[in-house]
């Protein structure tokens, strides 16, 4: 102890930033700062002066310029009259939709492989590790080149619906034409309308603020019958009250808006009307979904596996049937191993839309990244911007993933 406070007592001197381990570890965090804040100041400085060489400036005032180009699909009103800032958001919702398409299919795909992977039933477990084995050892952009190569020459042409005897026709009870030019589905449609603010249709803000609040009401339904169960015992019934929270104002809100369904129909060359999913967005969705479903089953199987027997023994010697017991007992205990390598397969989905490219898709990277760039040449800017989104998109990710994970975590005393 005395030797210890001789020691703090000790003046200070310059040669104790790296002699005294009190300070050498923060020295040397504090040098490698400056070095990095150098290097980067440096970094800027270089291209400045090369962007100036080139007779340019640094500017993002491109963006307010025409865009001059089509975009298809456009979740929002565009024209080829739009800016370019407008282009690369249609180009982010259509990043952002066929990411959430993925992110859910690839999810209940692999969930279903990594369970039925472990199944008593030889065929089926084979099947699964076939699966599993195949599509995750291939690159995705070869499975998303392989579905748009299926849709695009296996599928009929719309000519092939025409006639007294067509050679293809409408599936789905007639409601749904899948052809060489993308599939056809219903659209839903108002006969009455709230107007648009931004370029966003009030039905459908009114339908989500709707679908909100009821999953609001809902919340507040199960924690009352949480607290009831917990005062009294016995658990009050809330099914029939969630019905009507969800089906009575959605009901009653599409009823006012005069909903109904606008069905494709085969007019002149092509079909008219109701929704086109074009053979892009649908092989960039099928492809990401079974390339990353595969990587999931993998998770999953472990997760499972981690579990121990006798978790699945005591379920069983409750009278759980093995599907209870699958989906009551060991799912929501493995749920805490399969999350976190599960926010790197939603991040790594995020990320393989700009794969999209390849077969057409118009995405960020087709967008702001491709034809954005070949027009006003800002390719810093642009890739900048990107580089910024991307980065935005997955932090936001990660974060909301993270929260869930921190809520199913083992609670420990």
């Amino acid at each position: 102890m005395a030797m210890k406070s001789e020691a703090s007592r000790e003046p200070f001197h310059l040669s104790m930033l790296f002699n005294d381990a009190r300070y050498r570890a923060r020295t040397i965090q504090v040098i490698a700062f400056i070095m990095l804040v150098l290097a980067v100041a440096w970094l800027v400085d270089n291209t400045i002066h090369n962007l100036a060489a080139l007779g340019k400036n640094f500017s993002f005032g491109f963006l307010w310029s025409t865009a001059g180009y089509d975009i298809s699909p456009h979740a929002i009103d565009y024209s080829s009259t739009s800016t370019h800032a407008r282009a690369a958001i249609v180009g982010l919702l259509n990043t952002l939709i066929v990411a959430a398409l993925a992110c859910v299919t690839a999810t209940a795909l692999g969930v279903l492989a990594g369970v039925l992977r472990l199944s008593n039933n030889w065929i089926v477990a084979r099947l699964m590790t076939v699966y599993v084995e195949s599509f995750r050892n291939v690159p995705a952009l070869l499975w998303i080149i392989v579905v748009a190569a299926i849709m695009s020459e296996a599928m009929p042409t719309p000519s092939a619906f025409r006639g007294e005897n067509p050679t293809a026709s409408m599936v789905l009870w007639g409601s749904v034409a899948v052809t060489n030019r993308g599939t056809y589905l219903p659209v839903p449609d108002f006969s009455r309308s709230l107007g648009a603010f931004g370029g966003f249709d009030l039905n459908y803000t009114a339908i989500l603020v709707t679908l909100a609040l009821s999953l609001l009401a809902h919340r507040r339904l199960v924690r009352h019958a949480q607290r009831v169960q917990a005062m009294s015992g016995q658990r009050p019934a809330t099914w029939w009250k969630s019905l009507c929270l969800f089906a009575v104002p959605m009901v009653a809100l599409l009823y006012a808006l005069g909903f109904h369904l606008e069905y494709p129909a085969l007019r002149g060359l092509n079909f008219t009307g109701g929704l086109l999913l074009r053979n892009s967005f649908i092989a960039l969705w099928i492809g990401l979904s079974v390339y990353s479903g595969a990587f999931i089953a993998e998770n999953v199987r472990s997760g499972i596996l981690a579990i121990s027997r006798g978790q699945t023994e005591a379920a069983h010697a409750l009278g759980l049937s093995p599907s209870r017991t699958m989906r009551l007992v060991i799912l929501p205990q493995a749920l805490r191993i399969i999350v976190p390598p599960l926010i790197s397969q939603f991040l790594d989905i995020t990320k393989n839309t700009s794969l999209g490219l390849a077969v057409g898709y118009m995405d960020l990277r087709s967008t702001l990244g491709g034809i954005t760039i070949n027009q006003t040449g800002r390719e810093l800017e642009a890739m900048l911007l990107m580089m910024l989104i991307y980065v935005s998109i997955s932090l936001i990710i990660s974060g909301i993933m993270n929260v869930y994970n921190s809520r199913i975590r083992l609670q420990e005393r």
